[in-house]
């Protein structure tokens, strides 16, 4: 059938008003309510810079002044990304949008990527004044790299420069490593690459025949072997940053607008080997009045609180500083431990590509450390027994995914340890002085020792009897691999290893009494608990599993 150019028409009109009807429902509200034209919207965007000031705080904020310091750039447009709205309430310049991030019971879910149309976005910090010309620079120095290179730059805020630090996020061992980053760039080895490669710089507003020929000149003159100056990074610390990354990498993250920012985006980015490339340039930083000793205070707190935050929010217990200090994160004596009631002899964080949280494994040497201690002091005849031995074999320590000790100890030495004696004579836990507590099991014969009241991770404590034969059996088995009797001759007399910090008591022999229970080769051949459920194959190697 041919259509005629009245009907094309009219159906061209049908679909424009339908496009626009579909866009009008998928904006959040506070959005900008402008559709993505076809032609140049995701994933693309359209040429320049949206500001996203994400950073702020407390009613000495600077949103106001930031803002509008940055909207009256060309070709910028600038959004304020928060759960709360400024407060005390402030005037916003003329186009800044507040965008919320706080789902609503009466709105759609927020969608902080629709609201933003440009192909590059730049996070700012409160307080940030801009510079004509510097988004354009990062912009310029960023689609300078080749492709799969750098990810973001960034450029200081204030006179301080901040430190720049390598950065190695382990999360199968929940912990981040920093160390000091090499100094000087590698950039100009990006340049090169992408002068051969042919990559085209956009420019702002520009048409296509601009774009092109414009990017043809700059090569012929060897604007591309401009060398930018720039340090490659992993984090940056001590100074806060603009940022500036491709909106299409912002939003392919799983937390693109955590706060903090600069440490959110660093640990995610790390995650997918982005690099960033700190620039020498800076932007200047708004004075402000003077803060007294309680707002710094309450600053520093809120900054304390959002850190901790983003690291329960990206599963990190552990960070170890350049100079070798360690920041701790969970696993104290007045916390609960970090996971639930195992089964299957698997832990929850296993199933997830995860060994056990350092934390964790600190809590139970401490536990270990302190039972053996007592039951030593005591003269009770005790050894490690089943994945704790085999730890203590392969390792001198604790194994990486175990969640408990296991030890074994003769039943008719029970007496002679205060607070297994306690326990039995009361039938109720007993906490020692040094904060750990000691319980029947409610699963068996067989005692527990936690790290506190509160944290479970916990020493079990097995005991033991002889019986004809020479022969060790107890009266509570779980079905696991090392619930069999075995010949008393093991143990007399006792041997020691190296185990979680401190030497141990341990069978004679402690190969063979491994392999009597487990099998030959078991040393030298790791797995988890249960296999059929998950195994150490799917995990050896896997560091950014997420």
């Amino acid at each position: 059938m041919r259509i005629t150019p009245c009907q094309a028409a009219l159906a061209a009109a049908i679909a424009l008003n339908l496009l626009l009807l579909l866009c009008s429902r998928l904006v959040p509200p506070g959005a900008t309510t402008q559709c993505h034209h076809p032609a140049r919207g995701v994933p693309g965007g359209v040429p320049g810079v949206t500001v996203i000031l994400r950073d702020f705080d407390g009613p000495a904020h600077d949103v106001a002044a930031t803002a509008r310091s940055f909207s009256s750039l060309p070709g910028v447009s600038v959004l304020v990304a928060t759960e709360v709205s400024p407060y005390p309430p402030v005037a916003l310049p003329a186009g800044v949008t507040v965008l919320s991030l706080r789902p609503q019971p009466h709105r759609p879910p927020p969608r902080p990527e629709l609201a933003v149309r440009t192909r590059h976005v730049a996070l700012v910090p409160d307080g940030a004044r801009a510079v004509p010309g510097l988004l354009r620079r990062m912009r310029d120095a960023l689609e300078a790299t080749r492709p799969g290179g750098t990810k973001m730059v960034a450029a200081t805020v204030g006179r301080r420069r901040p430190s720049c630090w390598s950065l190695e996020v382990d999360i199968k061992a929940w912990t981040v490593r920093y160390g000091h980053a090499e100094q000087g760039s590698d950039h100009q080895s990006d340049q090169g690459s992408d002068q051969r490669g042919g990559h085209q710089s956009e420019q702002w507003g520009g048409h296509q025949s601009e774009q092109r020929g414009g990017h043809q000149s700059e090569q012929r003159g060897g604007h591309r072997n401009e060398q930018w100056g720039g340090q490659r990074c992993g984090a940056l610390d001590g100074a806060p940053a603009v940022l500036l990354l491709r909106t299409r990498d912002l939003f392919s993250l799983p937390f693109p607008l955590s706060r903090p920012v600069l440490a959110s985006l660093a640990l995610q980015a790390a995650l997918r080997g982005w690099r960033l490339l700190l620039l020498p340039d800076s932007f200047p930083l708004s004075p402000g009045p003077p803060r007294s000793p309680h707002e710094q205070w309450k600053a520093q707190n809120s900054r304390d609180g959002q850190h901790r935050a983003l690291l329960e929010q990206l599963g990190i217990k552990l960070e170890v500083l350049p100079d070798g200090r360690q920041r701790w994160h969970g696993c104290s004596k007045d916390t609960p431990r970090c996971f639930g009631t195992v089964h299957a002899q698997t832990p929850q964080y296993l199933l997830e590509g995860r060994w056990t949280p350092p934390c964790c494994l600190r809590a139970l040497r401490a536990t270990a450390r302190h039972v053996l201690a007592q039951l030593e002091a005591a003269g009770v005849r005790h050894w490690l027994e089943g994945g704790s031995l085999l730890g203590a074999a392969r390792l001198g320590d604790i194994i990486p995914w175990d969640y408990d000790v296991d030890v074994g100890l003769y039943e008719q030495d029970i007496p002679k340890c205060r607070w297994l004696a306690a326990v039995v004579a009361t039938g109720r836990p007993v906490e020692d002085p040094e904060g750990f507590f000691w319980e029947k099991a409610s699963e068996g014969e067989f005692f527990r020792v936690h790290f506190s009241r509160s944290n479970r991770l916990h020493v079990d404590l097995w005991p033991f009897r002889s019986r004809r034969g020479g022969l060790m059996t107890k009266d509570t088995w779980l079905g696991h691999r090392q619930d069999v009797e075995f010949p008393e001759s093991f143990l007399v007399p006792l041997g020691s290893v190296a185990f979680a910090g401190a030497v141990a008591k341990a069978p004679n022999d402690p190969r063979a009494f491994l392999e009597f229970k487990f099998g030959p080769g078991v040393i030298e051949s790791p797995e988890y608990p249960n296999p059929e459920v998950r195994r150490l194959a799917q995990d050896v190697g896997n560091k950014t599993a997420w």
